[in-house]
């Protein structure tokens, strides 16, 4: 069933921006009553708030979640799976800066910057690699492997895109299911993490998926941290086996001082910044504006989540 429509509340934070979006597309925006129909979530977490909000307001038919990866608000989906509201997030809606954030770690890796940039004297070497024809796999087909391929695309690289469901992604070279992921790797000199984190993908890249790699394969991970094994990264660094690895995010996160990967060779760490606020905030209030015209228009929603997949 289609979801009813009426009042729409923006909370936490209701930015100007959200308010304007939302107001652009024929919503109607009040403060949280017992009349509201559409509620926005602006937080990236908080989920005990979001879920006391829709036991106090059972008449609330659609949700709209703040960032693409829904994981933090995992266990209240699993509850609401069967409530009959409809979800979305903003899934694919950050794609742009953080493939493009994606494809420079994996440039800085490639050409030694974690080294390179610590260095305090004139240190002439012959190593760094290029990506120019590279066998890449991307491990997820979501907004963010679209962009990345559409990014690779000039440096005319061989990309195997590895999803759950099988079927192609254009763009890539060759799309694969998940458990082909070990034989994929064999041949692999970049990898891109980008899935969404699910009971089932968690560790999805293991020891056993690192030592599947060639000697001095690299690893971008834009995603979540939980998607990657840090005790296995750590040791498939430190053993030099690996080339490298770019980090946007870890498990622990945050990275506390001290740990390993900190010091781990050619290992480049920015700290979840992929997209930052002045990005999102435009792009967030662009996702708010299309789906508030879906639930006042009767019309399909974008980053619709699916309950059972959990993304």
């Amino acid at each position: 069933m289609p979801p009813e429509v009426g009042p729409i509340a923006i909370v936490p934070d209701a930015d100007r921006a959200f308010v304007d979006a939302a107001t652009a597309s024929g919503g109607r925006v009040e403060p949280l009553s017992a009349a509201t129909r559409g509620l926005v979530w602006t937080s990236s977490a908080e989920a005990e708030r979001l879920e006391r909000i829709l036991a106090e307001h059972p008449a609330i038919s659609w949700v709209q979640l703040p960032w693409a990866g829904v994981d933090a608000f995992a266990d209240l989906l699993a509850r609401h799976r069967d409530d009959g509201r409809t979800w979305t997030s903003a899934k694919g809606a950050y794609a742009q800066p953080v493939a493009e954030h994606a494809l420079g770690l994996a440039l800085g890796v490639l050409r030694e910057f974690p080294r390179r940039v610590r260095a305090t004297g004139w240190e002439v070497d012959e190593r760094g690699r290029s990506l120019y024809g590279a066998e890449v796999v991307i491990v997820g087909a979501g907004g963010i492997a679209v962009e990345l391929l559409h990014l690779l695309a000039p440096f005319r690289v061989r990309t195997t895109v590895v999803r759950r469901a099988d079927a192609a992604v254009p763009g890539a070279t060759r799309t694969v299911t998940t458990d082909r992921l070990a034989d994929v790797l064999g041949t692999a000199e970049v990898v891109f993490v980008v899935a969404a984190l699910t009971e089932e993908t968690r560790g999805i890249v293991g020891a056993a998926e690192l030592s599947a790699l060639p000697a001095h394969a690299v690893l971008v991970n834009v995603a979540r941290g939980g998607l990657v094994d840090t005790d296995a990264l750590v040791t498939a660094l430190e053993s030099g086996r690996l080339g490298g690895a770019g980090l946007d995010v870890t498990d622990p996160e945050p990275l506390p001082a001290g740990h390993p990967l900190w010091n781990a060779p050619n290992c480049l760490i920015t700290p979840h910044v992929a997209d930052t606020e002045a990005m999102t905030v435009p792009l967030f209030a662009r996702r708010i504006a299309v789906n508030v015209a879906a639930f006042v228009g009767g019309t399909a929603f974008d980053g619709r989540i699916d309950l059972d997949a959990g993304y």
